[in-house]
């Protein structure tokens, strides 16, 4: 048994360990667009990029396998009523995203390590294709399964349990558009600055620096798509929040009072809650700036209920904790926004070539120091989407005290202990073989198959 979590009952292993396996389903992609510019271009580096990338990737895929199966039973275990409750949707959720993602992915990627010299190169690039789709579809149908914890549709609810009928409408609930795209972002972005920060570290020791510069650079590049698109995405996304679940856009503002349509109030930057009376004990603010925020316009179109509006016991708690967590999500997206827009400036000017790491260490630290943090919002980001639902674990319909199990307490400290024990081994041996394989770094002299290398130069640093 694991440890009920009262402020979070996602619906899959992946949602519950998003930091393990959000990278792979992001590298996915940079793998494609790798094999694709090798298949286009025979040039050797591609196909040493994509090599090296792959050992990552399969690293990173086995630890989110090994840590989230076990996460799988906690629905029999911990989350009994919750199960039967809601049953007929998630069984049949859950099992699409075992057969139709996790298995795709997974038959796939023999393939697609092992199968270089093997299978036609065509056909290698669909099995990498497959890989990345299958990794994404993972997030499809395990955010849908999470929004309609979050915006329930698709049937009725009787004698205790969801009746499904329109599982369209159950899986496309209102939640489901947005937090997918927002969630796949959040992936790919989160991918591309563990790139970008393990080839930082490499150009700050002159490590294969034609190597590094060129995955440093196609990261750049991607992240130039991806990031602004991410930031476009939270704003819809707590806009979504805004209209289906007002409390938790109360909580991660700290907004206690009610704010009338027409008005401008103020938007709160640090504050201290407090829950007890109801008010902030102090806070920073910026006068007139909530409603551009929120609606881009200098008044409220519509009345903001604050938290006083509704009794302690259907509004979240541990509001400091969302209001902070919110914050770190938005910060940390913006502050990548901006390391990403410097290091375009300096490509730019002709200034991001291998020495200039070198020349600027605190540009090399502020990349390698971007991947914990990209990790860090994707957290934050998941403690806002369900600790901000309490408390309900089906919103407006199953309270989470009434989802979870009751269990002895020494049960789930045993339980606890086990799986904080095992999962701290995955993390060490994670982080051991990860340092070696990029200690190791790539195969600089590794031929593609086929003898297709023959004649392809190696590119320039300028590549």
């Amino acid at each position: 048994m694991s440890l009920p979590c009262r402020g979070c009952s996602s619906p899959s292993r992946r949602s519950f360990t998003c930091s393990g396996p959000c990278f792979p389903t992001g590298l996915a992609i940079f793998l494609v667009v790798l094999e694709a510019l090798w298949l286009r271009t025979r040039n050797p580096l591609y196909y040493r990029q994509a090599r090296f990338w792959a050992k990552l990737y399969v690293l990173n895929f086995g630890i989110g396998v090994a840590s989230g199966l076990p996460m799988e039973f906690q629905f029999g275990t911990n989350w009994a009523p919750l199960s039967e409750f809601a049953g007929d949707f998630f069984g049949s959720v859950l099992g699409f995203e075992g057969a139709m993602a996790f298995m795709l992915e997974a038959g796939f990627l023999g393939i697609m390590l092992f199968g270089w010299q093997k299978v036609p190169p065509v056909i290698h690039f669909l099995s990498t294709v497959m890989v990345a789709f299958g990794a994404n579809l993972s997030v499809f149908w395990i955010l849908s399964a999470n929004s309609w914890l979050q915006t329930p549709a698709g049937g009725t609810f009787s004698e205790g349990r969801f009746h499904v009928q329109n599982y369209f409408a159950a899986i496309n609930n209102p939640f489901m558009v947005k937090s997918v795209l927002h969630m796949a972002l959040a992936t790919v972005e989160t991918s591309m600055l563990v790139v970008a920060a393990i080839s930082a570290w490499s150009l700050l020791r002159q490590k294969a620096p034609e190597f590094f510069l060129f995955s440093f650079r196609l990261a750049l590049v991607i992240l130039l798509v991806v990031a602004p698109l991410q930031i476009l995405a939270g704003h819809e996304s707590a806009v979504q929040v805004a209209e289906h679940q007002p409390t938790k856009l109360a909580a991660i503002e700290a907004l206690w009072d009610d704010q009338a349509s027409g008005s401008s109030p103020a938007w709160t930057v640090l504050a201290s809650p407090d829950e007890a009376s109801g008010r902030n004990r102090w806070s920073l603010a910026v006068p007139g700036a909530f409603s551009w925020i929120l609606e881009t316009r200098p008044q409220l179109s519509q009345p903001v209920r604050g938290l006083n509006s509704w009794p302690a016991d259907e509004r979240p708690r541990m509001v400091g904790l969302l209001f902070y967590a919110f914050r770190v999500m938005v910060a940390v997206g913006l502050a990548a926004a901006a390391l990403m827009a410097l290091s375009l400036l300096l490509w730019w000017r002709g200034d991001l070539d291998a020495e200039s790491f070198r020349r600027r260490p605190w540009l090399a630290w502020a990349w390698i120091l971007s991947a914990p943090a990209g990790y860090l919002a994707i957290e934050a980001g998941w403690v806002v989407r369900c600790v901000g639902r309490q408390p309900w674990t089906v919103y407006g319909q199953l309270r989470t005290s009434d989802a979870a199990s009751v269990l002895p307490a020494g049960e789930v400290l045993s339980s606890l202990a086990t799986f904080a024990l095992l999962y701290s081994v995955l993390l060490v041996f994670a982080l051991y073989f990860g340092s070696r394989i990029i200690a190791s770094g790539p195969n600089l002299s590794l031929e593609p198959p086929n003898g297709s290398a023959a004649t392809a130069p190696f590119p320039s640093p300028s590549a």
